[in-house]
């Protein structure tokens, strides 16, 4: 009997790596699905860390899958499932979505013939399935041929690329069910005041002063402080349930965010854990959530936000560089409504091919 297999393509996205698979190969049974990835990704041993028997990096950066078709819906061109394998835990999540992997989609489509080139410039709608969401994404296609080679620059990626440009139409509340999802401007968890927002990903923003650091420190450093680690977990325990998320024992959200004031002109500086683990820069739609809190009056963020900064050109400070989110919003009766929220990232096909699965997986 041959060995099962499984067309695919990796691509790295933003700061991100993801295995983009066609949705019509992936069973639509979620435990057999969930089955499928965890042996594409992890091969045999589910649950090592290391993945050295699957498509997996070994790292929560490069252990996420794509799973990508044409859209369901009349106002999408595509549809984009986001999977996060869990490194060590042999378990896959699809409680976030990662804005980073996004970036990969419409060019996988247009590999794969879905999307027709346009002369200068593509855009299609692509409905992210996790949370319903809407994106509109622009790739750089000349004389109708999709290029990856540019000079945009994404601090947390190597070298640079042709500029991508993802804006997110109505990802406010979209995990939650509302931009702030416990009603309140501010909430206290074990004798610290937070802020919780969901402007496309769930987090908890604090003040890293309130826990004895300064948000300036290495990756390395913040990663090694267990005593930091075990009390914003305490804390996230908290906040997901009154976040509407449930029981986040076991999932990888909300995250957790330390703001301290910009040290390199940008708008906001961050550390954020992804939620045990420090990331090395900051995941897109988590900085398009921390600009959020960071433009509504009366959250934590108050006092260490640069507000010289353009709305279109919010500098998100994070330990390899910034990230700069645009912002559109319309202010109410009701207060901020936030309509569009912008990014720029690069994007390139690494291979594509076949993975052979475990037999018997």
């Amino acid at each position: 009997m041959p060995q099962p297999s499984i067309p695919f393509m990796l691509i790295r996205g933003g700061s991100s790596k993801g295995v983009f698979l066609d949705a019509s190969d992936i069973p639509t049974d979620i435990s057999e699905r969930d089955r499928l990835l965890l042996a594409i990704m992890e091969g045999v041993g589910q649950g090592d860390k290391r993945q050295v028997d699957g498509l997996g990096g070994g790292d929560s950066l490069t252990s996420k899958v794509a799973i990508v078709g044409p859209s369901s819906r009349t106002d999408a061109d595509l549809d984009y499932l986001f999977v996060q394998i869990v490194i060590g835990k042999g378990m896959a999540t699809t409680a976030q979505e990662c804005g980073n992997i996004l970036a990969g989609v419409l060019p996988y489509a247009m590999e794969k013939g879905w999307v027709q080139a346009g002369e200068r410039t593509t855009t299609a709608t692509v409905h992210m399935v996790n949370t319903g969401s809407l994106c509109e994404v622009t790739v750089q296609s000349p004389n109708g041929i999709i290029t990856y080679a540019g000079d945009a620059k994404v601090d947390g990626v190597p070298g640079t690329g042709a500029a991508i440009v993802c804006n997110h139409l109505d990802v406010a509340g979209s995990n939650c069910g509302a931009l702030l999802p416990t009603g309140n401007l501010t909430d206290v968890f074990d004798g610290i005041r937070v802020s919780c927002i969901d402007n496309g990903m769930p987090c908890v923003i604090l003040r890293a002063e309130d826990f004895g650091i300064r948000a300036y420190e290495s990756k390395e450093e913040l990663d090694a402080n267990d005593k930091l680690k075990a009390r914003l977990e305490s804390i996230r325990l908290q906040a997901g349930k009154v976040m509407n998320l449930g029981d986040v024992t076991h999932k990888t959200v909300p995250k957790m965010c330390l703001l301290a004031p910009p040290i390199n002109g940008g708008f906001i500086h961050t550390r954020t854990f992804i939620p045990h683990t420090c990331h090395s820069s900051i995941g897109v739609l988590g900085a398009v959530s921390v600009a959020a809190a960071c433009l509504i009056p009366g959250t934590v963020a108050d006092g260490l936000q640069n507000l010289d900064n353009s709305f279109d050109a919010l500098q998100i400070e994070h330990p390899s560089g910034e990230m700069t989110v645009s912002m559109t919003l319309e202010h109410g009766v009701d207060g901020i409504k936030i309509l569009q929220s912008g990014v720029i990232r690069t994007a390139r096909p690494i291979a594509s091919g076949t993975v052979f699965l475990p037999e018997n997986y």
